[in-house]
Order: structure tokens, then C-alpha cells, then sequence
């Protein structure tokens, strides 16, 4: 079975899940995001290998994020689980499809059965375990073990030995704890457990999507006009990616807490605070605590508005949700204008409010569908919001490396990434972008502080 073939249709259907989100006009600020290049990496954020890389963060870490959030409505008995487990199955219809375009029909169904197994034996152990049936929670969790056998011996294969049978067991095995951790802490009411396990769940996949990246890359470098996707560059856009999309996943969960009045409304809260202040802690490493607060301020002030959405819309409150709209609105005018400052002109303020305009619709639109119980429509919503997010980290990433291109050059690795399966390698790139990130973020809030007091003199 030459099944490695099939995973090169991964690029064609995934390029559809990231939108565009502003433009970094190249010739403007004399960078170049296009071309390939060869011993060199470059500051580019988009090419074949990398968007490629992109594509399969997204699809994988929204995997992990339904998974816990059907867990969670399946043990709840809630009336939208169907729903949550159907926008889990189209996920992996994604993957079933590019696999079946590229070899055949037949090909497609076998890749679906084996992906497909380990979700039904989540389900299992749900449904086994809201029927205090431990002998069933045990047999689910031997069959995922031999799942995790199954899918490392098939990627081992694919990839002609690139990834390794037994570290890919080994990152498999991190993928089934964490999504079953989460949801044992939830079922003991071990909430902020649960956000914790959940959300590292999400950020797990995104090495896994480095790793299967480079090994298709290197195995087909012509297919992707001999790029790489591991350069800091790319390291930039997947971690500003997995930041933005946690934010939109965890806002469209925390709103459906909120209104349902459930006891992990708090965690979930805490938990999209949390997604805050990793944006904050970086202003503060580079401005101090005023410039901090301050971009904190303006962040947060969106996810405040759209928490008066949801209580307003509970207390039946249409002048309240109105009137939440109307600061989204002009939250967005002052989030445009303060990345347009950060990065020079390179993000337009016009492209931006209508980028966070698709933002802020997305997630009202699921949780009105949520609340009117058109549970498939508000999954749907979320699972929109979530890929437009992967273009905002495009963007401001691009941004950010057309604004400092010598940070982000340098060798282009001759092996694989350390990654494994197991999780996002700790790299310099990393230290790298929360540094650009902070310091252009402070600029910007140096100058919206001068505007302002320029406005009041």
C-alpha cells in the first residue's frame, strides 16, 4: 500500500480553511514573501511547505478541541452533543477526502476507518462511563491502545520511516491522556484541570502537524518547490496561530457555558484570561506593566463586550445586546488602529475591522445559533471562526517578519525536527516571537499613548 501518496492531497483541501486577513504590501516595506529557496531560510511566512504545515495544525488541533467539547456534552446529556460529534466526524471527513481524491475511493475509507476508530472508542468510554460500566471504560482504553499501534505503524509506513513507529505511539499516547485527563477532571468537577489538559490538547496537535509536515516535505520536495516548514519563520505563524485560535475556541465555549449557567463557566473563563495574558506577558517583558496593562486593556475589552452579549441576551435584554454590539464595533476601530501603528502600515486599519468584523460575526452568529438550538448551524459557525483565525496568524506574521527580516533568517534545517509526535518543540524561535511580538506591540501603545495626549492638548 503506497499509502503515502495519498496524503499529498493534505495541501489542496486544507488551503481552503485559511482566509485572508489584511495584506503585507511587499513592495511598500521591500520585503518578498514569495519564491523558494534552497541552504537559505528565509523570513517567509507563506510557501508550499509551510502553509502545508498550517493546514494541518488547523484541522488537527480543532480535532482535539471537539473531542473534548463532545466528551463534555456527551456526559452531560446535553441536547447539542449530535451536533458536536457530527463537526468532529466532518473533521475527519476532511482528512478521509484528501486521502481518497489523491488514491481512490478505496484508499480514503481505509484511512477514515483507522482515524475514525479512536473517536468512537472515546465515545465508548463516555458512554461507558455515564453508565458506571468500568469494565466498558477499560475496554475502550485497550482498544485505543491498539489504535495507537494501528495509526503509528500506518504513518510509519506512509512515511517511508521518516516518523517512527515508536515515537509516534509515544505522541499518540500523549493525544489520548490529555483528551482523557480532560475529561476525567471534568467529570470530578476538577475544572480548571480539565481547561488546562484541554488546552494543551490543542497546542499537542501543532507539533504533531510540524512533524507530518516536514516528513511529507522531505519526502516530496519537488511536490512543494523544495521548501521547509521548520524555519522560525514558520515557528512565528504557527505560534501566533495557535494563540488566536485558542481565543476564538475557547470564546464560542465559554459564551455556551455562560448562558447555560454550568459550573465550569468560571474555569472556562479563566482559561480565555489565560490565552490573554500570554499576549500581555510579552508587553510586559519589553514595556513594563503600564504598556501591559494597557494592551490588556484593549484585548480584553472585546471579550468583556461579548460576555455583556450573553447576559444580556439571558436577562432578555435586547437594548443591553445592542449596546454590546455597539462596543464590539468600536473595540474593532481601536484593535485596527493599533496594529496598523504596531506594524507600520504593513496591516491596513481598514483590511483589520473588517477581519475582526468576520471575527466578531462568527461568534455571535454560533451562539445565536446555539441559543435558538440550531446546534449544527453554531457548530458550523465555530468551526469558521476557528480556520479565520489561521489567517489572522498569517497576517500579523507576515507583518512581523516583512518589519524584521534579519530575526527571522538563518540555516534551514538538514533533519527532522526534534518534535516527534509528541508536542511543540521549546525552541529560540519561540523566545524569538514573544520578543518582536512585545516590542512592536509597545510601540504601538508608545504611540496611541502620544495621539491620545496629542488629543487632549
Amino acid at each position: 500500500m503506497k499509502m503515502k501518496k495519498a496524503l499529498i492531497a493534505v495541501p489542496l483541501s486544507f488551503s481552503l480553511l485559511i482566509p485572508a486577513f489584511g495584506t503585507v504590501n511587499a513592495e511598500d516595506h521591500g520585503g518578498s514573501h514569495g519564491g523558494s529557496h534552497s541552504g537559505m531560510a528565509s523570513a517567509e511566512v507563506s510557501n508550499p511547505a509551510i502553509d502545508l504545515r498550517a493546514s494541518l495544525d488547523a484541522i488537527l488541533s480543532e480535532h482535539a478541541y471537539l473531542a473534548v467539547v463532545a466528551m463534555q456534552k456527551g456526559i452531560d446529556g446535553k441536547e447539542d452533543f449530535e451536533a458536536a460529534a457530527g463537526q468532529l466526524n466532518k473533521n475527519t471527513e476532511d482528512l478521509s477526502a484528501a486521502v481518497g481524491s489523491v488514491y481512490g475511493e478505496e484508499a480514503g475509507n481505509q484511512f477514515k476507518e483507522i482515524w475514525s476508530s479512536h473517536i468512537g472508542y472515546f465515545v465508548d468510554y463516555v458512554t461507558a462511563t455515564a453508565e458506571n460500566n468500568e469494565e466498558g471504560r477499560k475496554q475502550a482504553l485497550a482498544e485505543l491502545d491498539k489504535y495507537r499501534a494501528e495509526q503509528a505503524g500506518f504513518l510509519d509506513t506512509a512515511t517511508e520511516g521518516r516518523l517512527k513507529a515508536a515515537d509516534l505511539e509515544a505522541g499518540l499516547k500523549v493525544h489520548v491522556e490529555q483528551l482523557i485527563g480532560a475529561f476525567e477532571s471534568y467529570r470530578a468537577g476538577e475544572y480548571d484541570k480539565a481547561y488546562d489538559d484541554a488546552t494543551e490538547s490543542m497546542h499537542h496537535m501543532f507539533g504533531v502537524g510540524k512533524s507530518l509536515s516536514w516528513a511529507i516535505t522531505d519526502q516530496f520536495p519537488e511536490k512543494f518547490e523544495n521548501t521547509s516548514p521548520d524555519t522560525a519563520a514558520a515557528d512565528l505563524r504557527a505560534d501566533l496561530n495557535h494563540v488566536f485560535s485558542e481565543h476564538a475556541a475557547l470564546a464560542a465555549l465559554t459564551m455556551q457555558k455562560g448562558i447555560d449557567g454550568a459550573k465550569d463557566f468560571d474555569a472556562a473563563a479563566a482559561a480565555l484570561n489565560e490565552n490573554t495574558d500570554d499576549l500581555t506577558a510579552a508587553v510586559e517583558s519589553v514595556y513594563g506593566a503600564e504598556g501591559a496593562a494597557q494592551f490588556k486593556e484593549i484585548w480584553s475589552s472585546h471579550i468583556g463586550y461579548f460576555v455583556d452579549y450573553v447576559t444580556a441576551t439571558a436577562e432578555n435584554d435586547e437594548a443591553g445586546k445592542e449596546e454590546a454590539v455597539a462596543e464590539l464595533d468600536a473595540y474593532r476601530a481601536e484593535q485596527a488602529a493599533f496594529l496598523e501603528a504596531a506594524t507600520e502600515g504593513r496591516l491596513k486599519a481598514a483590511d483589520l475591522e473588517a477581519g475582526l468584523k468576520e471575527h466578531v460575526d462568527q461568534l455571535l452568529a454560533a451562539f445565536n445559533s446555539y441559543t435558538g438550538k440550531d446546534y449544527p448551524a453554531a457548530y458550523e459557525n465555530i468551526h469558521v471562526a476557528y480556520s479565520h483565525m489561521f489567517g489572522v496568524g498569517q497576517a500579523l506574521s507576515g507583518a512581523i517578519t516583512d518589519q524584521f527580516p534579519e530575526k527571522f533568517e538563518g540555516q534551514k534545517p538538514s533533519d527532522m525536527p526534534k518534535t516527534g509526535m509528541g508536542g511543540m518543540s521549546q525552541s529560540n524561535s519561540s523566545v524569538i516571537m514573544w520578543a518582536v511580538f512585545g516590542f512592536i506591540l509597545a510601540s504601538a501603545a508608545i504611540a496611541m499613548i502620544a495621539r491620545k495626549k496629542s488629543v487632549k492638548n
